[in-house]
């Protein structure tokens, strides 16, 4: 891990133990399905853009579905991919919890799962590709607290995704870890924005309204930290912000001065490694329950 220019950059990580032999297969079954918990965020389209250049390069047909952050439709995702054929399902959930009943259909089927990003909290799951998001919220505050010299208090707000979520739940562990043991950090508030820039723009308005001094903002992804920063500059604090993702938005904002930093994953690697991954399965050969992404 590095710090570069403003932007937290770390290698990936991820979890499981296990592997899967598949059975024979033609050229005819080279299909891939990915469903994705949502395409309004750019993260999630650079990694389906990763995904499809190497499924091209491979020689197979991806089939990417889209649940739009909600479970019932991702579930209906998964069902249609499988009837479909698909020799692997390549799954980014919407919630670690709802997603086990997705993952259970395509397990009764055959077919081998891997999640990527966020884990599910059930079901089998031959193998998993995700940020070391513990790592990448630890790394975050950190750098908040290196921001600010002396030992004034620092009042630091922050911006959760999904409820339910692995990397919700990883990213504020990592967060948590290093302000809930320093005594400079005072926590103003915690609430969820859903990764959503909209949502995050609204909840650090209404955060702004009851606080009269900030410091900092650590959100779980760039998405919510664009929106806060706009609310910011509305209010005319002078408070830093920390993203999570490294998308082209945020990269740009840091440019600009607009936001401080942030934790920068390789979303077109998991997306190409996640492919790679379906080929091994459908040549039936044996693959890492973890797979690192950088």
């Amino acid at each position: 891990m590095k710090l570069v220019k403003k932007i937290l950059a770390f290698g990936l990580i991820s979890v499981m133990v296990g592997s899967f032999i598949g059975c024979s297969r033609t050229n005819e079954d080279k299909k891939i399905g990915m469903v994705l918990s949502t395409l309004n965020n750019p993260f999630f389209v650079t990694m389906k853009n990763g995904a499809e250049k190497e499924a091209e390069r491979l020689g197979f047909k991806l089939i990417v579905l889209d649940s739009q952050n909600d479970a019932a439709k991702e579930r209906s995702n998964v069902e249609d991919l499988i009837e479909l054929g698909v020799t692997a399902l390549l799954i980014n959930p919407t919630d670690s919890d709802a997603v086990v009943k997705s993952i259970e259909v395509a397990n009764n089927r055959n077919i081998p799962v891997v999640t990527l990003d966020r884990q599910s909290n059930g079901g089998y799951v031959t193998s998993h590709i995700a940020s070391d998001n513990v790592a990448g919220g630890a790394m975050a505050a950190e750098y908040i607290l290196n921001s600010f010299e002396g030992n004034d208090t620092i009042n630091i707000v922050e911006l959760q995704g999904i409820s339910g979520s692995s990397a919700t739940r990883d990213r504020g562990a990592g967060l948590h870890s290093i302000i809930d043991n320093n005594k400079r950090f005072n926590l103003v508030s915690s609430q969820s924005a859903d990764f959503d820039r909209q949502k995050g723009l609204q909840v650090m308005e209404n955060i702004i309204q009851g606080n009269g001094k900030i410091d900092a903002v650590f959100a779980h992804n760039d998405e919510m930290a664009l929106g806060a920063q706009k609310a910011i500059k509305a209010s005319g604090l002078n408070t830093i912000v920390v993203g999570f993702d490294g998308v082209d938005d945020a990269l740009d904002a840091i440019e600009s001065g607009d936001i401080k930093a942030t934790v920068a994953q390789q979303a077109d690697l998991i997306g190409s490694l996640s492919v790679e991954l379906a080929q091994k399965i459908y040549n039936s050969e044996e693959v890492e329950s973890e797979i690192v992404a950088g």
